[in-house]
């Protein structure tokens, strides 16, 4: 069964948390952030991070966020839930499968991106968004090649 996609993102500055994101209706969600990201100005790196450990933050204004700014994802987990239900810690698959957390991103060492989803046909597109955007190594997270023993980085 499927679980997700992972990919291989470039090492650089950009919106690249934006670009993942277009097949996902990210206003739909409150997202729920952690990691370390900082903003990008006039081309270089700035001291500011992008978001808050464990902040929530409305799905409207985090598109927005990642729309109309350059940043540097060093690592980062994004979990998303469904505006009325209960944001809590999802730290393993099994965990996320019980919850109501429909949606897990994750970025470690800058490049190297799983994304779990419970929607199916998203994970589809999902896989073919990361294709479109030339990202490397990307291919499926299934029951069988899942070697990841949580959802943090």
């Amino acid at each position: 069964m499927k679980r997700g996609v992972s990919f291989q993102i470039p090492n650089e500055y950009g919106n690249f948390l934006w670009r993942i994101l277009q097949p996902v209706d990210i206003a739909h969600y409150k997202w729920q952030t952690s990691g370390e990201s900082y903003f990008v100005v006039d081309g270089e790196l700035d001291n500011e991070e992008l978001f808050h450990d464990f902040a929530i933050v409305e799905g409207a204004d985090f598109a927005q966020l990642l729309k109309t700014n350059q940043y540097y994802t060093i690592f980062v987990e994004l979990k998303a839930f469904p505006h009325g239900k209960t944001v809590n810690q999802v730290n393993t698959y099994e965990e996320f499968a019980d919850s109501d957390c429909e949606f897990v991103l994750l970025i470690a060492d800058n490049s190297y991106v799983s994304i779990y989803c419970k929607n199916k046909n998203t994970i589809e597109k999902l896989y073919f968004n990361a294709l479109h955007n030339d990202f490397e190594d990307v291919q499926f997270i299934t029951d069988e090649n899942d070697t990841r023993t949580g959802l943090t980085v």
